[in-house]
């Protein structure tokens, strides 16, 4: 089944898992268009999601705002920012799948490329997108549990130079992901830093949903193979979707900086994408790093390796 007009990409992974990377590079295709983060599916309004927007802990509208000025008043500026807000807010009305339809439009024949990591927190949100696109195709990317992990504690540590972080941060709930209904407390969350049950969930939330979607739909790829073998890799899924495997295409998408989205924004729409990324988004392969299932985690005190269904979980990935 070739992938035709008006059909959708979503990337499925959790934050830390090569996500943004290898969407910039699948927009770099002459035939699909890659989006920044807009975290429409966890929204079933326009509404809603202005309303979602003023509580996130991060610039959760910055993604959406540039695309609307890029695609729709052909620039990024301050300008064209505060422009494009205006156009969302006139739409407030609009379901989340129209917006999304109206961008379809608007870039086709390409194809859009989404990979907001927030969809994949709750089964409804990607329940949402195949109700919403049943024909949408869904590439699951992985990564080790390892070089997650340590890539989580890096953007922790980072984020903390910058000053504390709320416990309420996306981040630090990432990083030390609640178990049950009850997490213990905020508190107790920042006490027990520990990624791989961040990993574990969400990743089971994807495998879950993906069962109910057709096999000609669903792709799985792991991260690290596609930054270190980037020409048979993005030459498998560019098969897949039905589009052109030629030298040219492949050599397209192994530009992510070319995207308009690769860097910051204007004032009033500065992110939208991973900071690292912003600041450099060039391919490094060297991020790509083998690890192993065995073995303490740099990240516990206690020496403690991973979780067995962590393993059994990544085994099944492909993972040692």
């Amino acid at each position: 089944m070739d992938m035709s007009e008006g059909e959708l990409l979503i990337i499925l992974g959790p934050p830390r898992s090569f996500t943004t990377v290898v969407s910039a590079m699948l927009g770099q295709h002459p035939q699909m268009y890659g989006l920044p983060e807009i975290h429409l599916f966890g929204a079933e309004t326009m509404a809603e999601w202005w309303e979602q927007c003023a509580l996130a802990t991060f610039n959760m509208d910055h993604g959406l705002v540039r695309v609307v000025a890029q695609i729709y008043f052909g620039e990024q500026t301050e300008t064209s920012v505060k422009r494009a807000a205006g156009w969302l807010r006139r739409r407030s009305h609009f379901t989340t799948g129209l917006l999304i339809e109206e961008l379809a439009q608007k870039v086709s024949p390409r194809i859009l490329v989404d990979k907001s990591p927030s969809i994949v927190y709750r089964c409804e949100s990607l329940e949402r997108v195949y109700a919403v696109f049943p024909r949408a195709r869904f590439l699951h990317l992985v990564r080790h549990p390892r070089g997650h992990g340590e890539s989580v504690i890096r953007y922790l540590d980072g984020r903390r130079k910058l000053g504390p972080v709320p416990p309420s941060h996306w981040l630090l709930h990432l990083a030390s992901f609640p178990e049950g209904s009850s997490a213990g407390g905020e508190a107790a969350r920042v006490l027990d830093i520990d990624p791989q049950r961040g990993w574990y969930a969400l990743h089971t939330n994807i495998c879950k949903f993906l069962e109910s979607v057709p096999e000609p739909q669903k792709l799985r790829m792991r991260g690290e193979d596609l930054l270190t073998d980037r020409d048979q890799g993005l030459a498998k899924i560019a098969e897949w979707l039905g589009l052109r495997t030629d030298s040219e295409a492949i050599e397209e998408m192994k530009h992510p900086e070319r995207s308009p989205y690769a860097c910051f924004g204007p004032p009033g729409a500065y992110f939208g994408n991973d900071r690292s990324f912003l600041r450099a988004p060039t391919l490094r392969p060297e991020r790509a790093e083998s690890h192993t299932l065995e073995g303490p985690l740099s990240w516990r005190k206690d020496g403690r390796s991973f979780r067995p269904e962590v393993k059994e979980l990544a085994a099944k990935f492909g993972y040692q």
